[in-house]
């Protein structure tokens, strides 16, 4: 019931309103505001901080830089061998699995199409009857985003929505959560055909970034929105497997599409499995 009650309370809150709210304190650098944060979000969710370049909670500018914070270097190494798909992220697999055409499951009873949450038709061919991973990360989880693969930006879409919370209760209760709330996808040219990294907002997430446009959103626009990375474009790049391509200040999830026979996940990612960045996801398959 305490979940329901939960879930049905998101329907009438002011998403957007709360989580402006929360990017004006994540971002304060009064000690008196972010330190007494910042110590008591360790504690609540008993996050590792040994694991960090910085491991002494006051000495970040604010929330949010505490939140991304980095890694030592060797803290998440990446999993040898090639052709292999590496975790972006550090979190919890909320789905995994094969594409039925073009619908992506959610959660038991639910799914929502690839057109809803790609913001549009243009791409939804190239990932048909692929395969996807759904990854949610936690509080205490690390927050930067990596690249499964070593891929060529060609295209971001900003497509506003709502910020309902990912969490697992909510996730089974909303019918097409990922393709309702706002999101930021990127989109990759790589040997093994096109790949999507979908960056999910939620409440409470103050911003979401990549690494080649710095924030996207705040502001939230009213339509979608999208930038071009042709291969004359300055801004295209291309970012090697494990790379950093963004992150979230507060907890979000990530989706992963990839194209029909391009990679075989591993089986044990089900619901609920923790994950790491920078272990083996799966395998690829045929260079396209």
């Amino acid at each position: 019931m305490r979940d329901i009650l939960f879930v049905l309370m998101q329907y009438l809150l002011p998403h957007h309103a709360l989580s402006r709210l929360m990017g004006y304190v994540a971002r304060s650098n009064l000690p008196w505001v972010k330190n007494p944060l910042i110590h008591w979000f360790v504690r609540r969710y008993g996050v590792d901080m040994s694991e960090a370049v910085q491991s002494d909670p006051s000495r970040y500018a604010n929330f949010n830089s505490f939140f991304t914070r980095a890694l030592k270097p060797g803290a998440r190494p990446l999993a040898d061998g090639g052709g292999v798909v590496t975790c972006p992220v550090d979190g919890t697999v909320s789905a995994a699995g094969m594409l039925q055409r073009d619908a992506v499951l959610q959660a038991k009873g639910h799914s929502y199409s690839l057109a809803a949450l790609l913001g549009g038709e243009q791409h939804t061919a190239n990932f048909v009857d692929g395969s996807f991973a759904t990854l949610y990360l936690s509080p205490r989880d690390y927050h930067r985003i990596h690249m499964p693969l070593e891929g060529t930006l060609r295209e971001m879409v900003h497509v506003p929505g709502r910020l309902f919370s990912v969490n697992p209760a909510t996730v089974a209760r909303v019918p097409g959560l990922f393709a309702r709330n706002e999101r930021v996808v990127t989109l990759f040219d790589t040997a093994h055909g096109p790949l999507a990294v979908i960056l999910v907002g939620a409440m409470f997430v103050a911003s979401i970034e990549t690494v080649w446009q710095g924030v996207i959103t705040p502001p939230t626009a009213g339509e979608v929105r999208s930038w071009q990375y042709p291969d004359s474009s300055a801004g295209a790049l291309t970012l090697a497997r494990g790379a950093e391509l963004g992150r979230f200040s507060m907890g979000s999830t990530v989706i992963l599409l990839f194209p029909a026979g391009s990679a075989d996940l591993d089986a044990a990612l089900t619901s609920g499995a923790q994950v790491r960045m920078g272990q083996a996801l799966g395998r690829t398959v045929n260079a396209a």
